[in-house]
Protein backbone atom coordinates (compact mmCIF):
# COMPACT_ATOMS: atom_id res chain seq x y z
CA UNK A 1 0.00 0.00 0.00
CA UNK A 2 2.75 2.19 0.36
CA UNK A 3 1.97 5.66 -1.62
CA UNK A 4 -1.28 4.78 -2.03
CA UNK A 5 -3.91 7.58 -2.57
CA UNK A 6 -7.55 6.74 -2.38
CA UNK A 7 -10.05 9.13 -3.08
CA UNK A 8 -14.24 9.09 -2.33
CA UNK A 9 -16.71 10.97 -4.37
CA UNK A 10 -20.26 11.37 -4.42
CA UNK A 11 -23.22 13.86 -4.35
CA UNK A 12 -23.98 14.94 -0.90
CA UNK A 13 -25.65 12.24 1.31
CA UNK A 14 -24.85 9.31 -0.72
CA UNK A 15 -22.71 7.92 2.52
CA UNK A 16 -19.48 8.80 1.43
CA UNK A 17 -17.98 10.33 4.70
CA UNK A 18 -18.95 7.53 6.36
CA UNK A 19 -17.73 4.75 4.23
CA UNK A 20 -14.40 6.58 4.19
CA UNK A 21 -14.35 6.14 7.75
CA UNK A 22 -14.55 2.65 7.53
CA UNK A 23 -12.18 2.03 5.17
CA UNK A 24 -9.81 3.96 7.65
CA UNK A 25 -10.29 2.31 10.03
CA UNK A 26 -9.67 -1.16 8.54
CA UNK A 27 -6.67 -0.26 6.53
CA UNK A 28 -5.00 0.91 10.25
CA UNK A 29 -5.61 -2.57 11.90
CA UNK A 30 -3.15 -3.77 9.53
CA UNK A 31 -0.59 -1.88 10.91
CA UNK A 32 0.18 0.93 7.99
CA UNK A 33 0.64 4.17 8.39
CA UNK A 34 -3.23 5.71 7.04
CA UNK A 35 -3.81 9.45 6.91
CA UNK A 36 -7.80 10.39 6.72
CA UNK A 37 -8.22 13.68 5.25
CA UNK A 38 -11.58 15.42 3.91
CA UNK A 39 -12.08 18.43 1.13
CA UNK A 40 -12.24 21.38 1.12
CA UNK A 41 -9.83 21.15 4.92
CA UNK A 42 -7.41 19.32 6.54
CA UNK A 43 -4.68 21.99 7.59
CA UNK A 44 -4.78 24.93 9.69
CA UNK A 45 -5.31 27.47 6.73
CA UNK A 46 -7.76 24.71 4.35
CA UNK A 47 -10.23 24.39 7.53
CA UNK A 48 -10.76 28.58 7.86
CA UNK A 49 -11.42 28.14 3.75
CA UNK A 50 -13.80 25.59 4.22
CA UNK A 51 -16.02 27.58 6.74
CA UNK A 52 -15.60 30.71 3.96
CA UNK A 53 -17.41 27.93 1.59
CA UNK A 54 -19.93 26.15 3.61
CA UNK A 55 -21.45 29.28 5.75
CA UNK A 56 -24.87 29.51 4.35
CA UNK A 57 -24.74 33.27 5.32
CA UNK A 58 -22.22 33.45 2.04
CA UNK A 59 -24.61 33.43 -0.94
CA UNK A 60 -23.64 36.17 -2.75
CA UNK A 61 -20.00 34.30 -3.35
CA UNK A 62 -19.66 34.42 -7.13
CA UNK A 63 -19.21 30.89 -8.80
CA UNK A 64 -15.81 32.13 -9.60
CA UNK A 65 -14.49 32.78 -6.08
CA UNK A 66 -15.77 29.58 -5.00
CA UNK A 67 -13.58 27.44 -7.79
CA UNK A 68 -10.41 29.40 -6.70
CA UNK A 69 -10.87 29.11 -2.93
CA UNK A 70 -10.90 25.20 -3.31
CA UNK A 71 -8.47 25.28 -5.53
CA UNK A 72 -6.45 27.33 -2.56
CA UNK A 73 -7.62 24.92 0.01
CA UNK A 74 -6.46 21.83 -1.99
CA UNK A 75 -3.00 23.69 -2.37
CA UNK A 76 -2.63 23.77 1.11
CA UNK A 77 -3.65 20.12 1.36
CA UNK A 78 -1.15 18.94 -1.15
CA UNK A 79 1.49 20.69 -0.32
CA UNK A 80 1.60 20.28 3.39
CA UNK A 81 0.06 16.40 4.35
CA UNK A 82 -1.08 14.37 0.81
CA UNK A 83 2.62 14.79 -0.79
CA UNK A 84 4.80 14.28 2.33
CA UNK A 85 2.60 11.55 3.64
CA UNK A 86 3.08 9.64 0.02
CA UNK A 87 6.36 10.63 -0.05
CA UNK A 88 7.12 8.33 3.27
CA UNK A 89 5.07 5.56 2.30
CA UNK A 90 1.85 5.92 3.95
CA UNK A 91 -1.80 5.08 2.81
CA UNK A 92 -4.20 8.67 2.21
CA UNK A 93 -7.71 8.09 2.43
CA UNK A 94 -9.47 11.66 1.05
CA UNK A 95 -13.56 12.48 1.51
CA UNK A 96 -13.26 14.21 -1.76
CA UNK A 97 -10.32 15.76 -4.04
CA UNK A 98 -10.40 17.56 -7.42
CA UNK A 99 -12.99 15.29 -8.77
CA UNK A 100 -15.77 17.07 -6.53
CA UNK A 101 -14.62 20.48 -8.24
CA UNK A 102 -15.35 18.83 -11.89
CA UNK A 103 -18.96 17.55 -10.71
CA UNK A 104 -19.75 20.58 -8.36
CA UNK A 105 -17.86 23.87 -10.36
CA UNK A 106 -18.70 22.61 -13.37
CA UNK A 107 -21.47 19.72 -13.63
CA UNK A 108 -23.41 21.73 -11.14
CA UNK A 109 -22.21 25.49 -11.29
CA UNK A 110 -21.77 25.03 -15.18
CA UNK A 111 -18.42 26.58 -15.24
CA UNK A 112 -16.27 26.01 -18.03
CA UNK A 113 -14.73 22.85 -18.46
CA UNK A 114 -10.86 23.35 -19.93
CA UNK A 115 -11.47 26.79 -17.28
CA UNK A 116 -12.22 24.09 -13.97
CA UNK A 117 -9.63 21.44 -15.31
CA UNK A 118 -6.89 24.22 -15.98
CA UNK A 119 -7.31 24.87 -11.89
CA UNK A 120 -8.02 21.92 -10.83
CA UNK A 121 -4.46 20.74 -12.29
CA UNK A 122 -3.00 23.83 -10.18
CA UNK A 123 -4.87 23.25 -7.49
CA UNK A 124 -3.74 19.77 -6.87
CA UNK A 125 -0.14 20.55 -7.73
CA UNK A 126 -0.21 17.98 -10.25
CA UNK A 127 -1.15 14.67 -8.11
CA UNK A 128 -3.41 12.17 -9.60
CA UNK A 129 -5.09 9.77 -7.48
CA UNK A 130 -3.99 6.05 -7.14
CA UNK A 131 -7.94 5.14 -7.05
CA UNK A 132 -11.08 6.94 -6.95
CA UNK A 133 -14.36 5.32 -5.94
CA UNK A 134 -17.36 7.41 -6.35
CA UNK A 135 -20.43 6.35 -4.34
CA UNK A 136 -23.32 6.97 -6.80
CA UNK A 137 -27.06 7.42 -4.99
CA UNK A 138 -30.58 8.57 -6.34
CA UNK A 139 -30.17 12.45 -6.12
CA UNK A 140 -33.52 12.56 -4.11
CA UNK A 141 -32.45 10.53 -1.63
CA UNK A 142 -29.17 11.44 -1.18
CA UNK A 143 -30.60 15.10 -0.79
CA UNK A 144 -33.36 13.70 2.16
CA UNK A 145 -30.35 12.25 3.99
CA UNK A 146 -28.29 15.27 3.39
CA UNK A 147 -30.24 17.94 4.60
CA UNK A 148 -32.15 16.43 7.34
CA UNK A 149 -30.32 18.30 9.96
CA UNK A 150 -30.19 21.33 8.03
CA UNK A 151 -28.17 22.36 4.81
CA UNK A 152 -25.26 24.28 4.04
CA UNK A 153 -24.47 26.81 1.45
CA UNK A 154 -24.48 23.86 -1.15
CA UNK A 155 -26.74 21.79 -0.46
CA UNK A 156 -29.21 24.70 -0.23
CA UNK A 157 -28.53 24.56 -3.83
CA UNK A 158 -31.42 21.77 -3.70
CA UNK A 159 -32.32 19.02 -6.53
CA UNK A 160 -31.37 19.58 -9.57
CA UNK A 161 -27.96 20.91 -8.54
CA UNK A 162 -27.50 17.98 -7.06
CA UNK A 163 -28.72 15.72 -10.48
CA UNK A 164 -26.35 17.71 -12.54
CA UNK A 165 -23.47 16.97 -9.88
CA UNK A 166 -24.40 13.46 -10.74
CA UNK A 167 -24.64 12.85 -14.06
CA UNK A 168 -20.71 14.70 -13.80
CA UNK A 169 -20.08 12.28 -12.21
CA UNK A 170 -21.32 9.43 -14.43
CA UNK A 171 -19.51 11.14 -17.35
CA UNK A 172 -16.59 11.45 -15.45
CA UNK A 173 -16.67 7.51 -14.84
CA UNK A 174 -17.07 6.88 -18.03
CA UNK A 175 -13.86 9.11 -19.33
CA UNK A 176 -11.52 7.50 -16.69
CA UNK A 177 -12.65 4.17 -16.19
CA UNK A 178 -8.99 2.76 -14.96
CA UNK A 179 -9.18 5.40 -12.04
CA UNK A 180 -12.64 5.85 -10.96
CA UNK A 181 -15.11 3.43 -10.27
CA UNK A 182 -19.06 3.68 -9.13
CA UNK A 183 -20.05 2.13 -6.75
CA UNK A 184 -23.63 1.19 -6.15
CA UNK A 185 -24.57 3.10 -3.02
CA UNK A 186 -28.35 2.23 -2.51
CA UNK A 187 -28.60 -0.86 0.60
CA UNK A 188 -27.41 -1.49 3.93
CA UNK A 189 -24.17 0.43 4.90
CA UNK A 190 -22.31 -3.23 4.93
CA UNK A 191 -23.63 -4.00 1.49
CA UNK A 192 -22.12 -0.63 0.28
CA UNK A 193 -18.63 -1.31 2.22
CA UNK A 194 -18.40 -4.68 0.70
CA UNK A 195 -18.61 -3.42 -2.64
CA UNK A 196 -16.03 -0.78 -2.36
CA UNK A 197 -13.64 -3.14 -0.98
CA UNK A 198 -13.86 -5.29 -3.95
CA UNK A 199 -13.34 -2.09 -5.84
CA UNK A 200 -9.98 -1.77 -3.99
CA UNK A 201 -9.47 -5.69 -4.46
CA UNK A 202 -6.52 -5.42 -7.43
CA UNK A 203 -4.56 -2.57 -4.84
CA UNK A 204 -4.33 -4.63 -1.65
CA UNK A 205 -2.24 -7.61 -0.80
CA UNK A 206 -4.13 -10.40 -0.40
CA UNK A 207 -3.45 -10.43 3.41
CA UNK A 208 -3.97 -6.64 3.57
CA UNK A 209 -7.74 -7.60 1.62
CA UNK A 210 -8.79 -10.18 3.99
CA UNK A 211 -8.06 -8.09 7.10
CA UNK A 212 -10.35 -5.16 5.51
CA UNK A 213 -13.06 -7.64 4.48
Amino acid sequence: MAGLFITLEGIDGCGKSTQADRLVRALCQTGSEVIALHEPGGTRISEKIRALLLEPANGEMADECELLLYEASRAQLVREVIEPALGRGAAVVCDRFYDSTYAYQHGGRGLDETLVATCNALGSCGLVPTCTLVLDLDPAIALARATAGGADRLEREGLQFQERVRDAYLRLAEREPRRVELIDASGTPDEVYDRLVAALADLLPAPLRSEVD
